[in-house]
């Protein structure tokens, strides 16, 4: 069980972004220099790590979530809409940012992803976040195939098999239900592919 509780931290939703990030500068070519990189993965780090930290020590100090797990629908609503709003600025501001456009698709499509969890919070379903940020994950570079004709499979094989050892674990620690995992997962997988196309 413990193993399944290291697997859920390490893979949380607020450390795949600054994940993905790093991996992109790895594999597409870029004109950007390294301090630029450096400031593009500081800001993605500080909007998508440090500021949902603080909102989940805020709201668990005020009392309006009862751990940081945030277990229920009720308990996630508000962090799950204010992340809505902080995606798509980090979006927007990326998108202003020559050669940086694709990458800003990562953004784009996890606001979208997270509006589509917060509207079946009304229909009582509890969307996973940890699988929504992988499906995310891997729609993201199949796009990055298309863009730049270039193969990904090897990253896209490698992301299945983490969200696979993920899924286990989230249903290990009765954290969701399948169709809950399923549901994330395919709500990230899909909302890449509708972002590349409306954009």
């Amino acid at each position: 069980m413990q193993f399944y509780k290291y697997i859920s931290t390490v893979l949380h939703p607020i450390v795949i972004p600054t994940i993905g990030v790093m991996l992109y500068f790895l594999l597409i070519p870029s004109n950007l220099v390294s301090n630029q990189k450096l400031m593009v993965l500081s800001l993605v780090f500080i909007v998508t790590y440090l500021i949902p930290l603080l909102i989940l020590v805020l709201f668990k100090k005020l009392k309006f979530i009862k751990n940081y797990k945030v277990e229920s629908i009720k308990e996630r609503k508000l962090p799950i809409a204010l992340m809505v709003f902080l995606f798509y600025l980090l979006g927007t501001t990326i998108s202003n940012v020559a050669n940086l456009r694709d990458l800003s698709l990562l953004f784009y499509a996890t606001s979208l992803a997270l509006f589509i969890v917060y509207v079946l919070f009304f229909f009582k379903i509890k969307a996973s976040v940890h699988l929504l940020s992988l499906g995310i994950f891997v729609g993201f570079f199949m796009i990055l195939s298309n863009i730049h004709a270039k193969s990904f499979i090897i990253v896209i094989i490698i992301l299945f098999l983490i969200a696979g050892l993920l899924a286990s674990a989230r249903l290990a620690l009765k954290a969701h239900t399948t169709k809950e995992i399923y549901i994330g997962f395919f709500i990230g997988l899909l909302t890449t592919s509708i972002v590349y196309f409306l954009l």
